[in-house]
């Protein structure tokens, strides 16, 4: 697993960061190499839940870099230097406040190896609305055959896919449809949040995340245009079950004025 790179960025949030590594030191696939940007006031590493899980990590065979990274350009411009620290042929993106089954990230790789496509995403789950059950938000479009490029922009038919992402729709869908990963299920996606594989040559063959220096520096949406430019020459497809789950804290990116996909184009 030396083929591939995690990659977290983070702001002041040493609790849900340490959830996250301490989750990753439990994967079933081991060892891997870890790579956190930090952008918090204080370093994350003081806290000693981090420092602790960063240890059981290494104490795994996991190499494990910290990075300090100031000043704040925004979030694609620390997506992007977290992709220049990369080494490996795959990249996992992963939010610094999620929880994953042990089981996800060799999930995501025997994924992207058998599709052959730009990424594979696992896309996060809120358990707080488990029981807050939305038919009408569920549809899905599995592939049957390979993973092929595709077009999604805003407007198009294919952008209303995001609503599987919303609340716990995708836990209602593969409790039906894949329950458990020895049966797992690819299928269409408009863009998948938080917990994202790249084979990192099709990510650099788009540019990565360099287009941040044509986005001011309180933005969103750069994780979605990045999934949009890849999967229009590489495909790209999301994975059921998931076995990610947020963590539901409030978001350390309140300025959404200016959305990537809506005001660049692919």
């Amino acid at each position: 697993m030396t083929d591939v790179d995690i990659l977290i960025p983070t702001c002041d949030r040493p609790g849900a960061l340490a959830a996250t590594l301490t989750s990753l030191g439990a994967q079933t696939v081991q060892p891997f190499r870890v790579v956190i940007s930090d952008q918090g006031e204080e370093p994350a590493t003081k806290r000693a839940e981090v420092a602790t899980a960063i240890r059981v990590l290494e104490l795994h065979g996991c190499e494990v870099e910290v990075r300090r990274h100031l000043p704040r350009r925004g979030m694609a411009e620390q997506r992007q230097f977290l992709l220049d620290q990369a080494r490996a042929p795959l990249v996992l993106f992963l939010d610094d406040d999620l929880i994953l089954e042990t089981w996800v990230v060799g999930q995501m790789v025997d994924a992207i190896r058998r599709e052959g496509c730009g990424f594979v995403g696992s896309a996060v789950i809120g358990l707080s609305y488990r029981t807050d059950v939305r038919p009408h938000q569920q549809g899905v479009e599995f592939w049957e055959g390979a993973v092929q490029p595709e077009t999604v922009r805003p407007g198009l038919p294919t952008w209303e896919r995001y609503k599987l992402h919303n609340a716990a729709n995708l836990l209602h869908v593969q409790e039906r449809e894949a329950p458990a990963p020895e049966g797992s299920r690819v299928y269409k996606v408009a863009w998948v949040g938080g917990c994202v594989l790249y084979d990192r040559a099709c990510l650099e063959a788009v540019g990565g995340f360099g287009f941040w220096r044509e986005l001011p520096e309180h933005h969103a949406g750069e994780d979605v245009l990045a999934q949009q430019r890849v999967m229009a020459r590489f495909g790209g497809c999301g994975i059921m079950p998931s076995g990610v789950y947020h963590q539901e804290l409030p978001t350390t990116l309140p300025h959404r004025e200016v959305d990537a996909p809506k005001v660049l184009d692919l």
